[in-house]
């Protein structure tokens, strides 16, 4: 008994350093114009997802990511519009949680990593249309065919880094492509033809 005693209010002001701590390194975030400062910014991989999500035979979504992959982005608070921003993906780092299927699906018959290592899009403009919202328009190149696409993103938020005292912003976006329009007609009728990319990111300011 008496150790218990002793053991629950140690507890408790364990419990109540830690959510002082948290506390104190919690950014102070704001979604205010103001939070994108101009400059260059790079993505900070260890906080980055890039998902693709597909219907299967209209039963299910089927979700892999990609876990190689790089953004950079520079923007002018003042001018929004004219940001630019540049992804590259390594799609031999396709991720579906299936290492023998995926070594299939970068294979020629799919992906064909070996002729097309590299996925790459470049923004060609940026229409705001929102607060924290916008539409980025650009190119995308996979398997060695570019088309016009066009990206979807909501501003998260930017504040400095608590951690690592970095200015950081997040970001997330949300495209739909037609995968026929780039060489992957595999399956019609089983597989969509729509697949949709999503990405979840910060961005340290340079």
């Amino acid at each position: 008994m008496k150790h218990k005693l002793i053991r629950f209010p140690l507890i408790a002001l364990l419990a109540l350093l830690s959510a002082s701590c948290a506390s104190v390194l919690a950014p102070n975030v704001t979604t205010e114009a103001s939070a994108l400062r101009a400059g260059s910014y790079k993505l900070d991989p260890a906080h980055a997802t890039l998902l693709f999500k597909i219907g299967h035979l209209e039963l299910s979504t089927y979700v892999g990511r990609f876990n190689t992959f790089d953004v950079s982005l520079d923007f002018d608070e003042a001018s929004p519009e004219t940001a630019r921003l540049e992804a590259i993906v390594a799609v031999r780092s396709l991720d579906v949680n299936n290492p023998p299927f995926a070594e299939k699906l970068i294979g020629p018959a799919w992906f064909d990593t070996e002729n097309h290592p590299e996925a790459r899009f470049v923004s060609t403009g940026i229409t705001v249309t929102g607060k924290t919202t916008g539409v980025v328009t650009g190119e995308l190149t996979l398997k060695g065919i570019t088309r016009p696409v066009s990206m979807e993103v909501t501003f998260i938020g930017g504040a400095r880094n608590t951690i690592n005292q970095r200015y950081t912003v997040g970001f997330e976006g949300r495209m739909v492509i037609d995968r026929i329009a780039f060489g992957s007609d595999r399956y019609q009728g089983l597989l969509s033809d729509d697949v949709t990319l999503e990405f979840y990111g910060e961005f340290i300011r340079q």
